[in-house]
């Protein structure tokens, strides 16, 4: 949007680039983009110009000194360097990319670029010499012929506004707020800028105070009255200072990082979420919660992925609600695998599967290469039935640990013929292939003659009333919230829960949010929020049967956390969430773990996530 908006203002007034279409009244805050960053003293990069010309930066710095008839970049007079001249280092490069594409600065239409000469002192003498050197370049800066040149920029050591009409007009001027211009004069200026430190002490972590708040609100809306965008120099460089920069009005955003700057504005909507309408959350009664008292059933919900960054996006974008955040008892799940301090789901999973450490991509395999007997199998003989869920892949890493045993994650189809041996009795995902077309041709017709009947949809599933059951769905029953999946995980659950609690020994559950992980390996704040959303939907159910039946365990907790994923600006009262990841892997961040139900404080404290199968068997072993 704002690069269509940007090109429509230069077809219709032959004015600066930099004036950001204000003498054509568009007047409207627009939301950033990575064309609108200021590649602050460019010339100190390793590879001066060309970091932030890829990076599409709008606006590019570069200190001048004068010495021995030249223009050399450089910020002090003692760090001239004989081969860092204006010449060879902006202009000739400049003027090569600016043919190559055309005419224009950048490949793209729409994209613009000014060239911000910083002149460090004599600008009596410096500009007759930019001038001079400029003259083989004028079809790259002469706007006045070419509304997509590259407009030049004088900053620094500048000429009195009563001065500037002395020099070429296609020439502008970075002007300061405390300088006043005449109308004439006025229409020299390019930007307005002025060293933040001038109105506040913030450090760009958090927010101004707020009478700073409003210093600088009023300053960039005195330069917006005037009809020109508006630069802070000297500012911190990181996320957090540029979306407060935004907020306050800042047209232009200085940075040292311009790849950095690139890549969070290129992709802006997927680091930000906002839901309007939040959901509501169910009150848990809290009866049983705490209490030292049988445990009959045990539900282990398990976002995949999902670590306290994620919870509290949730949260935030719930309106500051979420069902995970009522419980009272927490505690945290440490999960390094074996041979790697940052797990998979294989090995994380396997974790809390068998009770031990294993290797990453393992499944229900020990370092030894030998099976271990998983949590599934391990109830089964106190008696429980069985069932696995998943809202992706059922063969995939974290839901094939409880009935699987392979040594590598990959071996899609060897983990759904494992099943033929397990204690589970419903197993609800998608991934048809590997069990229809499996190498085992009798495979399907072996899991009916062990009384399993087969589904191929949920409604199917639900028509159910007793017997173990395999729903296997189609690839498109779970595809992503945001791309219209539904409630199949709540569904899958209630009706899971149903057909299990006919058993008069118990139950355990174990349902995988799959696709927080997903979402996390995207980078893509909107998918991690609206899956998380999924799965606490499905808490609310679990605590729901918890407190009507009082005998049941209610556990949840990640295999591990993915993204790195750091929360920025937000708004609880809006919805609003605005966030960075610093990976698209997993890492090696510690997982709550949230307990409710009887022997809930069970699980409080910091432990290693293989615990999890040691407190979960230990509460019905001493019932033995």
């Amino acid at each position: 949007m704002l690069k269509k908006q940007l090109l429509s203002c230069s077809m219709k007034v032959l004015l600066p680039f930099s004036l950001l279409c204000y003498a054509g009244k568009v007047q409207a805050q627009q939301p950033l983009s990575f064309n609108r960053g200021h590649s602050h003293n460019d010339y100190k990069q390793n590879i001066p110009l060309l970091r932030a010309y890829y990076a599409e930066m709008g606006s590019i710095e570069a200190d001048v000194f004068l010495k021995d008839g030249q223009l050399f970049v450089a910020h002090e007079l003692r760090e001239i360097d004989p081969q860092l001249t204006l010449v060879n280092k902006y202009l000739e490069p400049l003027y090569q990319l600016f043919l190559k594409n055309g005419n224009r600065p950048y490949t793209e239409q729409g994209l613009k670029l000014q060239l911000v000469i910083d002149i460090k002192e004599d600008h009596q003498q410096v500009l007759p010499q930019l001038l001079k050197e400029l003259k083989p370049y004028m079809a790259m800066v002469d706007w006045r012929a070419n509304p997509d040149a590259i407009r030049l920029v004088i900053s620094g050591d500048m000429p009195a506004p009563a001065d500037f009409k002395d020099y070429p007009d296609f020439i502008s001027f970075d002007g300061r707020p405390a300088t006043g211009y005449t109308a004439d004069q006025l229409k020299r200026v390019a930007m307005i800028s002025d060293d933040l430190s001038n109105y506040t002490v913030w450090n760009g972590k958090g927010t101004p105070t707020k009478p700073d708040e409003l210093k600088l609100k009023a300053v960039i809306a005195a330069a917006h009255q005037k009809n020109k965008p508006f630069r802070f120099w000297a500012t911190q460089d990181s996320p957090n200072t540029w979306v407060e920069l935004e907020k306050f009005g800042v047209d232009w955003i200085n940075t040292d990082a311009p790849e950095k700057m690139h890549d969070f504005y290129l992709h802006r909507d997927k680091l930000s979420y906002t839901n309007p309408v939040p959901y509501p959350v169910y009150t848990p009664t809290y009866k049983s919660d705490g209490q030292n008292r049988k445990v009959k059933n045990v539900i282990l919900l398990i976002g995949d992925g999902m670590g306290l960054a994620q919870i509290h996006a949730g949260w935030i974008a719930n309106h500051g609600n979420l069902n995970i955040t009522m419980l009272r008892h927490s505690g945290f799940a440490q999960t390094a695998a074996a041979n790697s301090g940052n797990t998979d789901s294989a090995a994380g999973g396997s974790a809390i599967a068998m009770g031990e450490k294993t290797n990453n991509r393992y499944i229900g395999m020990g370092t030894d290469d030998k099976k271990r007997t998983n949590l599934a199998d391990t109830l089964a003989t106190y008696g429980l039935k069985n069932g696995i869920i998943s809202s992706g892949d059922i063969t995939d890493a974290t839901p094939a640990v409880f009935y699987a045993h392979q040594t590598d994650r990959s071996f899609s189809k060897l983990i759904a013929a494992d099943f033929l041996n397990s204690h589970v009795d419903i197993l609800v995902g998608s991934n048809q292939k590997s069990f229809f077309e499996n190498t085992d041709a009798q495979l399907m017709t072996k899991l009916e003659d062990k009384g399993y009947t087969i589904s191929k949809s949920l409604a199917a599933f639900k028509q159910q009333d007793h017997g173990k059951q395999i729903v296997l769905l189609p690839d498109t029953a779970t595809r992503p919230i945001k791309d219209g999946r539904g409630d199949m995980l709540t569904q899958s659950l209630n009706q899971t829960i149903r057909l299990l609690a006919q058993n008069k020994k118990g139950f355990f559950v174990m349902a995988e949010g799959a696709q927080i992980d997903y979402g996390g390996h995207a980078n893509d704040l909107k998918y991690v929020v609206t899956e998380l959303h999924d799965f606490d939907k499905m808490v609310a159910e679990a605590l729901r049967f918890a407190d009507e039946d009082g005998e049941t365990l209610v556990l949840i907790t990640a295999d591990h956390e993915t993204g790195g994923l750091t929360l920025l600006e937000a708004s609880s009262a809006d919805g609003r969430i605005q966030g960075e990841f610093s990976t698209n892997d997993h890492t090696n961040i510690m997982v709550p773990v949230y307990a409710y139900g009887p022997h809930s404080e069970d699980f409080t404290g910091t432990y290693q996530n293989s615990e999890i199968f040691h407190k979960i068997v230990q509460l019905f072993s001493a019932k033995k």
